[in-house]
């Protein structure tokens, strides 16, 4: 079994508990081409299904995820705790398998879930080209691919001094400040992903349902130029 916190969104009351759930051991250059309706929203228009009532919580599982090694771009180097992913600027010499992305500089979860609903969070420890978010498990690998829903892959991205939503045509985001800790909400039954700002847990961005319930969905991130992201546990 693995080990989850369990806690209500926006009411933040939080207790221990075990839920299980299946594991899998296992370039985009930025081209800005199409991508899926989306749904992009400010911190006075929270995310569907979630609310800002204090009595009107939803529950999640806070899950404790790490990073596939085995799907790791040759140019990222992983931590050894499986945490923690950074640019590397060298690219190592593995074995091209076909669970590793060779074009992309991304890296998939271990984590694959189907059911429920699942949060975690993602620390930004420097740089300013970071995407962050989910995909499909099915996702390829080879070659160049658009980070978008077409693609199978739901995230928010910095680039530069700018946020994004990866949508069909890349959404804007207009955040005052850059995020230093990022929450990802997962509902996997309604097919759609939530992104917070864990500082101030406003809302950031949600994808409308794009998922079919029972796909196999996996935690993504994606790193460039002296960029470095770390997976963590939700704070209440």
């Amino acid at each position: 079994l693995d080990h989850f916190r369990v806690f209500w969104d926006h009411s933040y009351v939080s207790w221990e508990c075990k839920f299980s759930v299946q594991t899998s051991p296992q370039s985009e250059s930025f081209k800005r081409i199409s991508r899926g309706l989306i749904l992009s929203l400010t911190p006075s228009n929270p995310p569907p299904g979630l609310s800002s009532a204090p009595n009107a919580p939803i529950l999640s599982l806070a899950a404790n995820v790490t990073l596939d090694p085995d799907t790791a771009h040759p140019e990222l180097v992983l931590s050894k705790d499986q945490k923690s992913v950074r640019w590397g600027n060298t690219r190592q010499q593995l074995l091209n398998t076909p669970e590793r992305f060779d074009t992309e500089s991304c890296v998939l979860g271990c984590e694959g879930f189907t059911s429920g609903r699942y949060c975690w969070e993602v620390e930004v420890r420097g740089g300013r080209y970071w995407a962050v978010g989910v995909a499909r498990e099915s996702v390829r690998r080879k070659e160049g691919i658009s980070h978008s829903p077409e693609e199978g892959i739901w995230a928010v991205e910095r680039w530069e001094g700018q946020f994004w939503a990866l949508t069909s045509s890349e959404t804007p985001l207009p955040l005052s400040q850059a995020p230093s800790r990022i929450r990802v909400c997962l509902d996997c039954d309604r097919g759609q992903v939530t992104f917070i700002d864990a500082g101030d847990k406003a809302p950031v961005f949600t994808f409308l349902p794009g998922f079919v319930p029972g796909e196999r969905i996996r935690p993504w991130l994606a790193v460039w130029w002296g960029s470095q992201l770390r997976l963590c546990p939700c704070v209440p």
